[in-house]
């Protein structure tokens, strides 16, 4: 819903607070500009009119009023504000100057696609990415994001239509393999791309339950990854697997392993034997244990997908998606002693 607002003040503080606020809340509209001196002042500011305070005034008493102005008019201008019938006056103290100006930046650098070198920002220290899709469906119930998180578009090179400032599209990257890849487009994006020392992946439904105070946490009690909490899977990862996808999928990767990877082969056969492996391709890690998760999974992945090909199931074309599931389990289990990996519960939004 739109909202009318006033600003008092016509000059450069005025302007950059109404900068601010229209950037951060797209619903409001600067009726007017006040002004309440002598000083020489535009009839209009990027067409919106800018109008004295005097008697003649007629303003909608229930629509806000910022003061643009130096803090030592405030009293006075409050006062006769309040007797022209305005019910809320409000006063941009340097606090909350500080906040809008803090968050119109974040806004700034991340349509830029760079980071925001704020001292002391965690939110460019850790970063999560939430992966969404022109074939997401509604979600029944509403959710908003963290200052931690940032939505990414994935598949964007496959579709013409944005949803997100960010996409998977641009820089190094594999967007066009979406269909087959799934959210790991976006794993792709950020191996290659994102330069915060703590990275995260996330979907638009599914999210992890964490306190605000995550980031520090893991700097705090030196953990290196946060995965999901594993369910218990039969009659274990891999025959589950065969059972739920294309069996051969299966051979093939294992056969791979078994030649690429053989100091990896006879461990990978004995866990993937057990039963608990974390799905949904989620995380959240330091960048550099990330950085070698992906040097050692993509070449596995790849190759299995040219092996595979396409299939005409949907479903079933994602297989690169599920074999990661395992790999990715595996790959911090058989590192366990090199890594401090804890788990986290995650939600699934309706």
């Amino acid at each position: 819903m739109e909202q009318n607002i006033y600003i008092v003040g016509a000059h450069s503080r005025a302007q950059t607070l109404g900068t601010y606020l229209v950037k951060l809340y797209p619903d409001i509209k600067i009726a007017a500009y006040l002004y309440d001196n002598k000083e020489p002042n535009p009839k209009e500011i990027d067409g919106i009119p800018v109008l004295p305070i005097d008697e003649t005034l007629q303003l909608h008493t229930d629509w806000p009023v910022y003061l643009g102005t130096r803090g030592i008019y405030y009293g006075k201008l409050t006062e006769k504000l309040h007797h022209m019938g305005m019910k809320n006056v409000i006063l941009v103290t340097p606090e909350l100057d500080r906040e809008l100006r803090n968050r119109f930046l974040e806004m700034y650098f991340e349509e830029r696609d760079r980071e925001y070198p704020k001292l002391g920002s965690d939110k460019n220290f850790a970063r999560i990415y939430v992966v969404r899709s022109v074939f997401d469906k509604p979600l029944g119930q509403d959710y908003k994001l963290s200052k931690f998180q940032r939505e990414i578009q994935v598949g964007a090179a496959l579709t013409e239509q944005r949803i997100c400032d960010l996409t998977d599209d641009v820089g190094e990257q594999i967007s066009d393999k979406n269909r087959q890849f799934c959210e790991l487009t976006a794993l792709y994006w950020i191996w290659k791309n994102a330069r915060q020392e703590i990275v995260g992946l996330e979907h638009y439904r599914r999210h992890f339950l964490l306190e605000e105070s995550w980031p520090s946490d893991m700097k705090n009690r030196g953990i290196d990854v946060i995965l999901p909490t594993p369910p218990y899977v039969a009659p274990s990862i891999g025959k589950n697997y065969q059972e739920r996808h294309v069996a051969s999928d299966w051979d093939f990767m294992m056969d791979y392993m078994r030649k690429i990877y053989p100091d990896d082969y006879a461990e990978a056969v004995r866990f993937f034997d057990t039963n608990l492996y974390s799905p949904c391709n989620m995380f959240i890690m330091k960048k550099k244990v990330l950085d070698d998760l992906c040097a050692w999974l993509f070449p596995i992945l790849f190759i299995c997908a040219e092996h595979g090909g396409k299939r005409e199931d949907g479903y079933q074309n994602r297989y690169p998606g599920f074999l990661s599931e395992r790999l990715m389990t595996f790959f911090f289990e058989k590192r366990r002693n090199q890594y401090r990996i804890v788990y986290a519960d995650k939600s699934f939004l309706e």
